[in-house]
Formats: structure tokens, C-alpha cells, sequence
């Protein structure tokens, strides 16, 4: 029962939807009305607004943080916590308020793995960054840490729940990332600082 109850909570906590809150706030278009139509940071910066997309990253991986930080200080059990931290990261990919159409998932994943241990939230944030600076291809980025991920957790933590959990949450990252793979695949896919128009 706490462990279903945690899962909802989590889950509930991790659909707020950054990216259109903030847009609306800031009387800004709507992040799902243009580019690629994901309402996540990467598409809130193609609006223009640099203030807005950085709002968005800090909420979107404040949220994970924070749902499995309020687990972590009710003592909850490895395994509930393991729950809460994927419930949390699938709230913002299938947020109900959006009708379950939500972002990929990368900073509230990222928020998640600090909150478990900042050792693996600095080191996967390091390899996001990495390739980031290098390609200027936000999914490049968010695909290598989210498979460097796992490596991490097991190098700093061991196996265990955790690592199972970041197993499953990198893959659903992988999987929501398959239009930029085959975008990438044909140099089809947008640099970081690239505009789309709103439609």
C-alpha cells in the first residue's frame, strides 16, 4: 500500500508540466504548437527564449529530484524508492494533464539520478554535456548519458532496484528518442539554437 501510494504521488508530482506553464506565464507559444512538438526544454528554446527554456530544465528536473528526495527522507525501502523514481520520470512522459502526450524525459530523469546520488547525477550530466558542446545535438547528448547512465549507477552503487530502474527508465528514453535517431541517422535533426516557427 505505501509503495502504491508512493508511486501515485511520485507520479502526480512528476506530470506537472514545466514546459507549458512556463510558455503560458510568458505569454509565449505553445511548445507543442511548433518545432518538434514535444513540450520539454530543447522545444521551449526554440521559441526564442532562453529565460523560458531554462525555467522549464529546472522544473522538469526539480520535480524528479524532489519525488524521490521526499522518499528518500521518509526512509522508504530501496525498492519503493527504485519505484517512486521511475513513477516520477513516467508522470512527465505520460503526464494525465496533457491527455498523456508529454517530453521525453531527460531532465526529470536527470533530477532523479541526483537526487539518488549526486555522484551519478554529475557524471551522467557531464556526458550529456560533453557531447552536447562537441555535436549541438541535444538527443545525441540525452542518448549517450541515458545508456552511460546504467554504467554509472553500477560503478558507484552496484546492482540492485536503483540500477534496475535506470535500465527501464533508459529505455523508454531510447525509445522516445527514435525519430531523432533516424533524424540523426539522415542529418535530418535540429542543432541546439536552431528556430522553428510556430505553426
Amino acid at each position: 500500500m505505501i509503495a502504491f501510494l508512493a508511486a501515485v504521488i511520485a507520479y502526480l508530482i512528476g506530470s506537472i508540466p514545466f514546459a507549458v506553464v512556463v510558455t503560458r506565464a510568458m505569454r509565449l507559444p505553445d511548445p507543442r504548437s511548433f518545432g518538434s512538438g514535444n513540450p520539454g526544454a530543447t522545444n521551449v528554446l526554440r521559441s526564442g527564449s532562453k529565460v523560458a527554456a531554462a525555467l522549464t530544465l529546472a522544473g522538469d528536473a526539480l520535480k524528479g529530484w524532489l519525488a524521490v528526495w521526499l522518499a528518500l527522507r521518509l526512509g522508504l525501502q530501496g525498492e519503493v524508492v527504485a519505484i517512486v523514481a521511475v513513477a516520477a520520470f513516467l508522470g512527465h512522459v505520460f503526464p494525465v494533464w496533457l491527455r498523456f502526450k508529454g517530453g521525453k524525459g531527460v531532465a526529470t530523469a536527470a533530477g532523479v539520478l541526483f537526487a539518488i546520488d549526486w555522484r551519478v547525477g554529475l557524471a551522467v550530466l557531464v556526458a550529456w554535456l560533453t557531447v552536447v558542446v562537441v555535436s549541438r545535438y541535444s538527443s545525441l547528448g540525452s542518448l549517450v548519458a541515458s545508456l552511460f547512465a546504467p554504467v554509472a549507477v553500477y560503478l558507484i552503487l552496484g546492482a540492485g532496484p536503483i540500477l534496475a530502474a535506470t535500465c527501464a527508465m533508459c529505455a523508454v528514453l531510447v525509445w522516445r528518442h527514435e525519430a531523432n535517431i533516424r533524424k540523426l541517422i539522415r542529418g535530418e535533426e535540429s542543432r541546439i539554437g536552431d528556430r522553428k516557427a510556430a505553426t
